[in-house]
């Protein structure tokens, strides 16, 4: 489902690194969704939730880091966004996942498609001439 292509670089290798795990991540996600066998994945579903959670909180700490020390302008702005998937990732009700398995993780994987698309593709992408102008790679 989540595929990289080089359109996805940012051009800086640790960031790179850390978005295709975030992919796996996603693909390990809807892997349990699309298994139609009847059998309750609950479990898996809210371990790959949580996976995402701490990955995404692990990498957008280190991206922020590396933005805010290199003076990027529109850090707060940046943050603002990564704060929003936190916030979308953490609202989701586990119990109603626990009922609603295959809608809660299909919501959640087309969340993350849409993250990808609007976020890495535009938002990271701001920033990745002016790292790269700084030398970061």
């Amino acid at each position: 489902m989540f595929k990289w292509k080089e359109d996805f670089s940012v051009n800086v290798k640790s960031i790179d690194e850390q978005h295709k795990e975030l992919f796996r991540i996603g693909n390990s996600l809807y892997d349990i969704v699309s298994i139609k066998d009847g059998i309750d994945r609950y479990d898996e579903l809210i371990l790959a939730l949580h996976k995402m959670r701490d990955y995404a909180v692990y990498h957008f700490e280190y991206e922020e880091k590396l933005i805010r020390e290199n003076g990027y302008p529109k850090f707060d702005q940046h943050k603002r966004h990564h704060d929003s998937f936190i916030s979308k990732v953490e609202s989701i009700d586990e119990e109603s996942a626990d009922e609603k398995q295959q809608k809660v993780g299909m919501d959640l994987i087309v969340f993350i498609a849409n993250w990808i698309e609007n976020h890495i593709l535009k938002v990271d992408m701001d920033y990745k001439e002016f790292l790269n102008k700084k030398g970061i790679f």
